[in-house]
């Protein structure tokens, strides 16, 4: 596990509302508290009404914005972590074709249904950003030219209530990392609620399927 700087996370953050949005695309699915699919949407995120975009930034502005290094935890991918088959493979093809993949999203969505435990119904977000990194002055200013471009997906769990209304997120992550005001395709960043009592199942079972090791 490594060690999150805060002021990465915060400059993500600043990019998630609506004069200043990173997201392009946003695609989830409804669960049943057995583990069943109800429905999934996906659209372009400019596409909602303001107040539906105002709502869904506030999902995912949770997993980034969250205390860091105690809510939300960097894990690093090994070399078996990425064979043929493996979650982050899935992971980087979600982040390649910018969520537009039905059927890659389905893969996902069957795999959490699976394993992920949960007391009643809920949803599985997913987010596609862009930010395109500026140069930063050595005074820290920003700068017109930009140093990288970082596409990442941010993927957040909810407890839903009533008419698939949302809940605040239990767990999610974020990928790849960012690190050093850069994208870290070897690294992730797994957010739980409740750190005393993460969603484990999430890290063990869905994430890290080859590799047990990574578990702190």
């Amino acid at each position: 596990m490594n060690k999150i700087n805060r002021e990465d996370m915060l400059e993500l953050t600043r990019r998630m509302n609506i004069n200043r949005n990173c997201f392009t695309r946003i695609s989830g699915a409804y669960f049943d508290k057995e583990g069943f699919v109800d429905g999934t949407f996906n659209t372009n995120f400019l596409k909602l009404s303001q107040k539906d975009q105002k709502r869904n930034l506030a999902i995912a502005k949770v997993i980034p914005f969250s205390k860091t290094n105690i809510n939300l935890k960097e894990y690093g991918f090994a070399d078996e972590d990425k064979k043929p088959g493996s979650t982050w493979q899935l992971l980087m093809a979600l982040k390649d074709c910018e969520l537009k993949n039905d059927a890659l999203l389905d893969v996902f969505y069957e795999v959490v249904g699976e394993k992920y435990h949960s007391k009643g119904e809920y949803a599985v977000y997913f987010f596609h950003g862009v930010y395109d990194i500026p140069v930063k002055a050595k005074d820290k200013a920003s700068l017109d030219d930009s140093v990288e471009v970082y596409k990442f997906i941010i993927c957040a769990i909810c407890p839903v209530y009533g008419d698939y209304e949302p809940g605040e997120p239990e767990c999610g992550f974020l990928f790849p990392a960012f690190k050093d005001r850069s994208s870290d395709m070897d690294g992730i960043e797994i957010f739980n609620a409740d750190a005393q009592h993460p969603h484990r199942e999430l890290l063990e079972d869905i994430i890290f399927t080859h590799n047990k090791s990574v578990v702190d």
